[in-house]
């Protein structure tokens, strides 16, 4: 019975619409009425305009009145009024719509309800005189229509008002009507009387059926709205949202300033690898639910990944950081340490976009990277230095290269056994216009943090083709050179087909050219690089693995990879006279990779016990500032040219 009781209350409540509607429904409504108010009006001008015509035309023009000016306007007054109605709503409805003026809810409900209003009272004075002299009401029925079905109302509105209107207007008639012909009361026949409760029970149901609808619209509206704004996964706003909450929260900014604090989750990749993808999923989810319960009323919001955002005040936000850091460090299991490394920026007065001030938080997030001790890192200017010079690396990287502000440096590698040339390895340099030179340890972990690497190596490719070229045609010896491939090559571009393009683009020999790939790059997608790999041998290249011992070796790489160099890291050199493990370390690598048939090169030898020590240790070839820096093409070829360098007639 309850059950029975509460269903039939839902039901009630329902064809009544007395449920609470959301802000965005509540102003989908709102619009949909404004444009409806803007046909509506529309063609209310129409009408009065041919009304005002039409008394001129019957009237005025064949001059059956004597009339002034202010007595043509007296005769025709409600119609003026109800034009100018028209025109102020339509004007106000369109300014509305195009954003023009301040929306506000109040002043444009009393706009619509005055128009209503008048249009309602323009059909009751119209109709009640055509009623008097025995006319239908037309007039009256039509305003109620565009009143009852343009500008929906709640189901309970409009039946309380149609209601209203049809008992008041029947009664205004019943009581009030006279004919000015006979004096008598004018009264409904039972036929009209039937007719006109007909019309205003459908006209209810039609104003139900048209409000029902136009919510659906809405809710459905809304749904794909919040799909927009708010993050899949978390359920707070996204990017573009938090963007937008920044800009509203930045007009009200609180005293004492604004910080945006980045968020990033340290450790999380291993949680989800541990754990599996649904706890990581629910570890983010309730993060996010944390962030929205700390900086409650402040714009917040998830960027990607395990990477959040928030802008608060200046005052007090340490505090904010150390609850999500507790908070974070009671799900942190056993299994998985997690922590919070956070970046700060603090906008000043100019007019920096939201977006942009987060991209300074994230940057100083990032100089946490490998620092378990500090949690915390502020941008300050030597931070803003670096990335106004990243986001030059990342804006003129195609530029430079077009301009030819990419230039090759060469650096010498040696045979150890009598210390002749036998090659060289291009590295990159960035000579700009603007900034001068560019340093590759800015330029080369931008452009591969931003997948743009590739643009860079391909460019370097074609300029050692071309210096090869050019050795070939005056008639110099071509000296074999290295060229480095990253991860990222065999993914953003055909490398293969790249390399081979330009080797038929400038007719030089497959030999020549050494291809390095970091030993980093071996730990992704490993079937692709091998045919890829695989491909570049068959070809007729040799294949380095370039920084062997850097921090990601591992003996899987020599088990799994075929090479023909094993390029040793220059690690394994730094305090080499001090720490006799290095040399054990350095002979067992020598030695492992000659039992593996592969040749050696070190780099990094900037002195003579080092090439001394490795020359007895069987590696084969020596590169470093002990024989020479990177240098330019033509300096290269002049010292050779200046006997400083003996080419081997062994270098390939």
């Amino acid at each position: 019975m309850n059950k029975a009781l509460k269903n039939i209350k839902n039901w009630i409540v329902y064809i009544l619409g007395l449920y609470k509607n959301s802000d965005y429904v509540v102003e989908y409504q709102r619009v949909a009425n404004v444009r409806s108010s803007i046909y509506m009006a529309v063609v209310v001008m129409i009408l009065e305009v041919w009304m005002i015509l039409r008394y001129v035309i019957k009237y005025v023009i064949p001059g059956k009145y004597e009339m002034s000016v202010p007595i043509f306007f007296h005769y025709t007054r409600y119609y003026w009024i109800l034009l100018l109605v028209a025109v102020g709503m339509c004007i106000y409805a369109s300014l509305y719509i195009t954003g023009k003026i301040k929306k506000s809810s109040w002043v444009t409900n009393l706009c619509i309800i005055l128009f209503s209003g008048s249009c309602l009272a323009f059909g009751i004075q119209v109709s009640y005189g055509d009623f008097s002299k025995g006319r239908m009401i037309i007039c009256f029925l039509t305003m109620v229509l565009y009143v009852a079905c343009l500008l929906i109302w709640r189901p309970a509105i409009s039946i309380a008002l149609l209601s209203l209107i049809a008992a008041g207007f029947y009664q205004l008639l019943e009581t009030k009507a006279v004919s000015p012909e006979t004096g008598l009361p004018v009264q409904f026949d039972k036929g009209d009387y039937i007719n006109y409760i007909t019309f205003f029970i459908t006209l209810t149901m039609v104003a139900i059926s048209i409000y029902q609808q136009r919510h659906r619209e809405a809710v459905e509206a809304e749904k794909l709205y919040q799909s927009t704004i708010r993050d899949e996964l978390t359920g707070i706003p996204n990017v573009s949202r938090f963007s937008d909450l920044a800009n509203e929260y930045i007009e009200r900014a609180p005293e004492g300033g604004l910080i945006y604090l980045f968020f990033n989750i340290e450790n999380f990749r291993t949680l989800n690898d541990q754990m599996g993808y649904d706890e990581g999923d629910a570890f983010l989810r309730g993060f996010a639910m944390v962030l929205s319960d700390v900086f409650e009323g402040e714009p917040y919001g998830r960027l990607s990944d395990d990477h959040f955002i928030a802008l608060t005040g200046a005052d007090g936000y340490e505090d904010r950081i150390d609850r999500l850091r507790s908070i974070v460090h009671e799900h942190s299991g056993k299994e998985v340490y997690l922590d919070v490394k956070v970046g700060g920026f603090r906008p000043g007065s100019g007019d920096i976009s939201p977006m942009r001030c987060a991209d300074r938080a994230r940057y100083a997030a990032g100089f946490l990277k490998n620092k378990s001790d500090v949690y915390y890192s502020e941008y300050d200017d030597k931070m803003d230095q670096n990335f106004r010079t990243r986001q030059y690396v990342l804006n003129n990287i195609d530029k430079a290269i077009k301009d030819g502000n990419i230039h090759v440096y060469y650096q010498p590698v040696m045979w150890s056994k009598d210390k002749k040339l036998c090659g060289c390895e291009a590295l990159a340099r960035w000579i700009d216009d603007e900034h001068g030179v560019i340093s590759p340890g800015i330029f080369i972990p931008v452009l591969e943090e931003c997948r743009q690497i590739h643009k860079l190596d391909k460019c370097i490719y074609e300029i050692v083709c071309r210096d090869m070229r050019r050795s070939l045609d005056e008639g110099r010896p071509v000296l074999p050179t290295s060229i480095n491939f990253s991860r990222l090559d065999f993914e953003l571009m055909d490398a293969v087909n790249v390399l081979e393009e330009l080797v038929e683009k400038y007719d030089i020999e497959r030999e020549y050219l050494h291809v390095e790939i970091t030993e980093s790059a071996l730990t992704s997608d490993v079937e692709g690089l091998k045919a890829a790999m695989d491909q570049l041998r068959d070809k007729g290249y040799e294949l380095w693995l370039d920084d062997f011992g850097s921090g990601y070796s591992s003996m899987n790489v020599l088990k799994d990879f075929r090479f023909d160099l094993l390029k040793i890291d220059m690690v394994f050199l730094k305090g080499f006279s001090e720490n006799p493990n290095s040399g054990k370390i350095l002979k067992n690598i020598i030695d492992l990779a000659d039992n593996l048939g592969m040749r050696t090169l070190t780099e990094g030898v900037e002195t003579t016990d080092s090439v001394d020590f490795l020359s007895d240790a069987g590696c084969g070839r020596l590169q470093g500032y002990f024989f020479g820096k990177p240098m330019p093409y033509d300096e290269l070829y002049k010292k050779i040219s200046d006997g400083e360098y003996e080419i081997s007639s062994e270098s390939i």
